[in-house]
């Protein structure tokens, strides 16, 4: 069977996404160093290292330090460090690799007791002062190289580089960290309408995501992207970082309009409970919410009912719509982030509910 052939993309999409990857790749500045790992426990002793806060909670479990530095031991590459230059006081905020410094720092100067190790398993039992002394120089003197951002590089682009770096792994995800980074009544009020029974029933999520705060991730996407997406580039944790500490600050100064955000959300999912049967699922029987499906039906659903107010107590009929293909293209996954998609997504679910309350 013949593939049919794919559009060719346009000469002037061809040249705005170059503009875009010129345009990102100024936003990062740099400069590789190397320390010893002496010097990475001494500094880290000194206090010359800052972790950041989102950073602080998340501890690596016993096994992964004793892994960590079995891997120091026997000479394996290690992945780089990255810092950033504070300004103020000279200091190298870690925005990668806090976990790797603080357990060399407890192994090195600390008392850190080696558990069963894989490959040296002769040195279950080990401190590091029970090692021989010629064995603590080499370890001592072996380095471990570091990118250090500077000090342009500004906190969103921190974070989205930690962000991208641990994408995948089980330090922290998007939604953790903003949670440990940004402590605050509006990240409060996210914590606390992530328990709302109504939601929960809603938008189911396996027990995996409910340890990732996947409902709290869903909750901080339908206030920002309710707001307005008139400072959303395609880049879906940076804009969600700077919301969150832009709506951090201005609750702590007008916390009066805490309430009126709750129920903004409270009314928004009553109104989807009344008129979305399977509420954010695909079918009666799943056990997931898509974001973009949740996106479109909640932002929308907002959208909708703050342009038409009567709306809210309204029955609509969504079954013509619902099920479409139509609906279920512009709610798929492919360049989901992209905010033409995002857009059109939020903006279908609107249309078709003012359609609806038109023909009434």
């Amino acid at each position: 069977m013949v593939k049919p052939k794919q559009p060719r993309l346009s000469e002037e999409l061809i040249a705005a996404a170059e503009a875009q990857i010129v345009e990102q790749s100024r936003r990062i500045d740099f400069y590789i160093t190397e320390y010893s790992i002496e010097l990475l426990a001494t500094k880290m002793q000194n206090g010359d290292f800052e972790v950041p806060a989102y950073q602080r909670e998340f501890t690596w479990e016993e096994k992964r330090r004793h892994r960590f530095i079995e891997s120091l031991l026997m000479g394996l590459p290690i992945p780089f460090l990255f810092f950033w230059e504070n300004p103020e006081n000279g200091k190298l905020e870690i925005v990668d690799g806090s976990q790797r410094l603080r357990t060399i720092q407890e192994f090195i100067l600390g008392d850190l007791k080696l558990g069963d190790l894989n490959e040296l398993s002769l040195l279950t039992g080990f401190r590091f002062r029970d090692l021989p002394e010629s064995r603590q120089r080499k370890l001592k003197n072996r380095s471990i190289r570091g990118i250090v951002l500077n000090e342009h590089t500004d906190e969103s682009s921190r974070y989205d580089l930690f962000d991208r770096i641990n994408t995948g792994s089980k330090n922290a995800n998007a939604a953790e960290v903003r949670r440990g980074a940004m402590g605050g009544p509006f990240l409060d009020l996210v914590i606390e309408l992530a328990k709302l029974d109504l939601f929960i029933k809603l938008a189911p999520i396996s027990e995996k995501q409910l340890k990732e705060r996947e409902r709290e991730e869903l909750i901080t996407r339908f206030f920002a992207y309710g707001d307005g997406l008139d400072d959303y580039h395609d880049r879906v944790s940076p804009f969600l970082f700077d919301y969150t500490k832009k709506m951090n600050t201005y609750f702590t100064q007008h916390p009066h309009e805490l309430q009126d955000y709750r129920q903004r959300f409270i009314d928004t999912m009553s109104f989807v409970a009344r008129n979305f049967p399977l509420g954010f699922r695909r079918t009666p029987s799943g056990k997931a919410t898509p974001r973009a499906r949740f996106e479109a039906i909640a932002i929308g659903s907002y959208w909708a009912t703050t342009e038409k107010p009567d709306l809210m107590d309204k029955d609509v009929v969504i079954e013509n719509w619902l099920h479409s293909e139509e609906f279920k293209e512009v709610t798929g996954s492919d360049g989901a982030n992209v905010i033409s998609k995002l857009r059109n997504r939020i903006e279908f679910v609107r249309n078709r509910l003012l359609e609806a309350y038109a023909h009434e």
